[in-house]
């Protein structure tokens, strides 16, 4: 029998500390189910984007719109085998609900894992869940949890996760890649074929979701995952773009996360990766003029190594002409791009549907993340096995 996790909402809960987490456990077939008090099911919570800008504490900026998939007032808490808890600001309050704290102790008391990042473990304190545990936060959260009994193991960088029985902490969304995979393995989990190199081709206002869901996912796997962009080096940063779906014609924005790449591209050699990942977002427009883009392009594709691409990433494969005969999907209103490109339209319907077609898999949107990565998975031959 599969795996089922809760994901715990809230209003003003960090964007990617709820997305990264639901999606890439999905990807990974594990069922996860979005529930916040006071909401049901297709009911959505705003979420925050904290940043760090130079200033003494994090900025904060209204990120995606997350829609719930599970109505907290009918959830059977004793049926998932796990409990995951996003940070932000919607742990201060949920951490004042008494049917949160009585969800949390349920958990707890029975042993099972219990996976909190950043300001979430407010709420473990809340529910003295916490007392005698090792436990990291974001430092904010130090006082309340040494006040709440807790070993407080300070985060040598925001990146820190802490595994203590069956509660596991990190101390911000930058530590995902260990966070989830010490979460998967303990619902007993069991990752294989992840010794994979993978090259992430990124660029200025990319779409936020669609650059970090997929890169922390692969590194949660236990991949070696780089980021390139053209004319930027390993350490520079990309502003992203929240593109999301609200009620108008077409998408909206909204600034997103600032995104670290982890590797130069000059100089870079493809035959060194095994797969390219080609985020959407507003980059691909730009990236398609260039011309060293367009060569690492039909390196991977003539070459025959997965190459996944979602949303408006399939403007680059367009414009490098390595669609000819190719069946792909990608957002609507870059269907002309893939048409006159030579492929054959593959309509995304739903919006979070994706294709293989032999090397290549395609996407149309963020919301269609488990089934990009998992299809990414399958080529590269990685599996997570229960």
């Amino acid at each position: 029998m599969g795996k089922s996790v809760l994901l715990l909402c809230g209003d003003y809960m960090e964007d990617h500390e709820a997305m990264v987490p639901f999606q890439a456990l999905q990807a990974f077939g594990i069922a996860v189910d979005a529930a916040c008090p006071g909401k049901k099911a297709g009911d959505i919570c705003r979420t925050a984007i904290h940043d760090s800008a130079g200033y003494q504490t994090y900025t904060e900026s209204r990120g995606h719109n997350f829609t719930l998939n599970a109505t907290f007032d009918e959830v059977d808490f004793g049926k998932y085998d796990g409990l995951v808890i996003p940070g932000g600001r919607a742990p201060e309050y949920l951490a004042m609900n008494e049917s949160v704290l009585d969800c949390v102790r349920k958990f707890s008391d029975s042993g099972r894992p219990i996976a909190s990042v950043c300001h979430g473990q407010l709420i473990l304190a809340a529910a003295n869940s916490v007392k005698g545990r090792k436990c990291t936060a974001y430092p904010a959260v130090k006082p309340v949890l040494i006040d709440a009994g807790a070993h407080w193991v300070e985060p040598e960088t925001m990146k820190a996760c802490v595994a203590d029985g069956n509660i596991i902490t990190g101390a911000t969304y930058e530590g995902h890649p260990e966070f989830i995979q010490l979460f998967v393995r303990a619902l007993g989990g069991k990752i294989t074929g992840s010794d994979k190199k993978i090259l992430f081709l990124c660029g200025d206002f990319m779409e936020d979701y669609e650059v970090t869901v997929p890169f922390q996912s692969l590194e949660a796997l236990g991949c070696h995952v780089d980021a390139v962009c053209p004319k930027k080096k390993a350490g520079d940063t990309c502003p992203t773009a929240v593109h999301d779906f609200e009620g108008d014609q077409t998408y909206s924005e909204k600034p997103g996360h600032s995104f670290t790449l982890t590797a130069s591209f000059e100089g870079l050699d493809a035959s060194n990766y095994d797969a390219l990942v080609i985020p959407g977002g507003r980059a691909p427009e730009y990236l398609a003029l260039d011309e060293t883009v367009i060569a690492l392009v039909k390196e991977f594709m003539h070459s025959k190594k997965p190459v996944a691409s979602i949303c408006h990433g399939q403007q680059i494969l367009a414009a490098a002409g390595v669609l000819k005969g190719r069946k792909c999907t990608a957002y609507p209103a870059v269907k002309l791009n893939v048409v006159l490109g030579g492929a054959t339209w593959l309509e995304p319907d739903p919006i979070d549907r994706c294709y293989t077609d032999e090397n290549l898999v395609t996407g149309a949107a963020w919301p269609g993340h488990p089934q990009f990565v998992s299809q990414l998975m399958a080529l590269l031959g990685i599996r997570v096995s229960f």
